[in-house]
């Protein structure tokens, strides 16, 4: 028997709470480039994703932390250094990462081949 997607009793659907936690324009290559990358410096982060603002970079970066998926390290050194990471709990999105990487690197290469 297949789990169903949406729970009709509570009205939680799967898919929409899992996209309410990772999508947005910039959280999903925040999360790639973590995963990819490893721990960034939020600077670090900044050059790597070019068009985000620092205010938009500061805010995804705290929703990731608020929702677990994000660890943010403190260093007491001046100037002070901070660095993200995936937590555990982010780490468990890693296969859906992964997968995301594959279809965006099939669907490139058939937009090419179509032009």
């Amino acid at each position: 028997m297949q789990t169903p997607i949406c729970d009709n009793t509570t009205a939680i659907c799967k898919v929409t709470e899992a996209l309410s936690v990772v999508s947005g324009k910039w959280k999903p290559t925040l999360l790639a480039h973590l995963r990819f990358s490893g721990t960034q410096r939020f600077g670090e982060l900044r050059r790597l994703i070019p068009g985000i603002t620092q205010k938009m970079l500061t805010a995804q970066l705290r929703e990731l932390e608020r929702d677990g998926l994000v660890t943010r390290t403190v260093y007491a050194e001046v100037p002070p250094r901070v660095e993200y990471s995936l937590s555990d709990y982010g780490h468990t999105l890693g296969p859906m990462l992964d997968s995301m990487y594959q279809w965006g690197e099939q669907h490139i290469a058939r937009k090419k081949a179509q032009v």
